[in-house]
């Protein structure tokens, strides 16, 4: 009986996913890990030759996360969208590609009767964030990113405006291209993660890290359309 029991709750924690940004660096470990999770994964990609992954439960295909109707048909049947797209900085003109693909995706969505997505920003998204930041991020690196924050920020206030879609925005610091580890995850309703002063705790994870929290959100509550800042201890 509680082995029947047991079966019956894997089988309810695993889910069908769609990650769109899964060719990417953290993209690739959120994939590899969901799978290994037993999870469905649906991975939404712009070149399919990108992503070196080959499983049973995985299915690659080819959309443009620009058109609502290019991505509803892969969304259907789906019970949660993990977003990891990245854009780069320009400092000749702005970035739009967060704002524009998330209109893209939540009108994707709304048509194929999906509700939950996960998607990742970063620290200082708000521009007054990072006045309490090192000094060389605060007058070296956040300027020279100004423009993927200040986009990322205008995709974060469009969420909180689409009532009818649960949300989440998971906010890491500086990437490192490690894999998962068992440290634990601290988190803060901000966009960063304050020590016992009130300055930032931290400046970069692991983008394995990022993956395993995004995937812990599956199956909680918690940080229900909220903008989630988080570090390693």
């Amino acid at each position: 009986m509680l082995l029947t029991s047991l079966d019956n709750v894997n089988k309810r924690l695993r889910m069908k996913i769609a990650v769109l940004g899964a060719t990417g660096q953290t993209g690739q470990y959120l994939v590899n890990q969901a799978l290994q999770q037993g999870h469905t994964v649906t991975a939404i990609v712009r070149n399919p030759g990108k992503l070196g992954v080959h499983h049973d439960n995985l299915k690659v295909v080819e959309a443009d996360i620009f058109s609502a109707d290019s991505l509803k048909a892969h969304f259907r049947g789906q019970d949660v969208i993990l977003s990891c797209l990245g854009f780069q900085t320009s400092f000749f003109s702005a970035v739009t590609g967060y704002s524009l693909s998330m209109r893209s995706v939540i009108g994707a969505m709304r048509e194929a009767r999906v509700n939950r997505i996960i998607t990742m920003t970063s620290w200082y998204t708000e521009p007054a964030s990072g006045v309490q930041s090192p000094y060389l991020i605060r007058f070296l690196l956040l300027p020279m990113i100004r423009r993927v924050l200040t986009n990322m920020h205008e995709m974060e206030q469009f969420l909180h405006k689409t009532e009818d879609i649960t949300w989440t925005v998971v906010r890491p610091p500086g990437l490192k291209n490690l894999s998962a580890s068992a440290q634990e995850i601290l988190t803060h309703e901000g966009y960063f993660v304050p020590d016992s002063r009130g300055y930032p705790a931290g400046s970069a994870v692991g983008r394995g890290d990022v993956a395993r929290f995004m995937l812990s959100l599956l199956n909680s509550n918690a940080w229900v359309k909220k903008g989630v800042a988080i570090a390693t201890k």
